[in-house]
């Protein structure tokens, strides 16, 4: 029994290892024509606010970026934020479009950051120069109780881009279908205190990691 599982277990590092090694990673030196924002952000905090047509207060997790476009061109801004926690759960950023928990914070916050933009309003270009430095909160509802680690994935801070063949898909020639993927910052937190007392917990940042998604 033992010697099977080890066998299984050998399959299945070898079978992904190749798959691991071929992953594409973002240029070490950028390009002429591409850009990547400058960028800081908070560490993840909570918020728990009571939503129109729920009988319950909601908990919400949020970061706030603050993003600088240091290249010598406007730029164009279409993010994508993803939760994915160590369960596989993937919660996408919350888009509330009563903003009662952007106006949560946008009072919490005023004196901090008096500009604060919400994701769902934040237009689609940044403009060049630390003039135009910008200021957006991202919100994500709560997640997986069961997790213990969550990765935050931040695309659309770059057009860094690269194209690759899907491993199964095929298109309508025949052909490996293409998958295109975008420079995307990643932030891996780990999650601290008992599940049963989330009100209680907090995030302690592990790393950070640039990845091409």
């Amino acid at each position: 029994m033992r010697t099977t599982f080890c066998l299984l277990f050998l399959t299945v590092v070898l079978t992904i290892l190749p798959i691991c090694q071929a992953a594409p990673k973002p240029a070490i030196v950028p390009g002429a024509n591409l850009w990547t924002l400058g960028v800081e952000y908070t560490n993840p905090q909570k918020i728990v606010v009571k939503v129109p047509g729920q009988r319950k207060p909601q908990r919400f997790w949020y970061i706030i970026l603050t993003m600088t476009n240091k290249s010598n061109v406007d730029v164009p801004f279409y993010p994508r934020c993803d939760l994915m926690t160590d369960t596989f759960k993937l919660v996408q950023a919350y888009r509330d479009t009563r903003k009662v928990v952007f106006n949560k914070l946008k009072k919490r916050y005023k004196k901090i950051y008096p500009f604060l933009e919400s994701l769902e309003y934040a237009g689609n270009r940044i403009l060049q120069g630390e003039d135009n430095t910008r200021d957006m909160v991202i919100i994500w509802p709560d997640f997986d109780l069961k997790a213990k680690n969550i990765s935050l994935f931040v695309a659309g801070l770059s057009n860094e881009t690269v194209a690759i063949n899907h491993p199964t898909k095929v298109d309508e020639n025949g052909q490996p279908a293409r998958i295109f993927l975008r420079k995307t910052l990643q932030l891996d937190y780990s999650i601290a205190g008992d599940k049963t007392l989330r009100n209680k917990s907090n995030l302690a940042f592990k790393k950070q990691n640039w990845i091409m998604r």
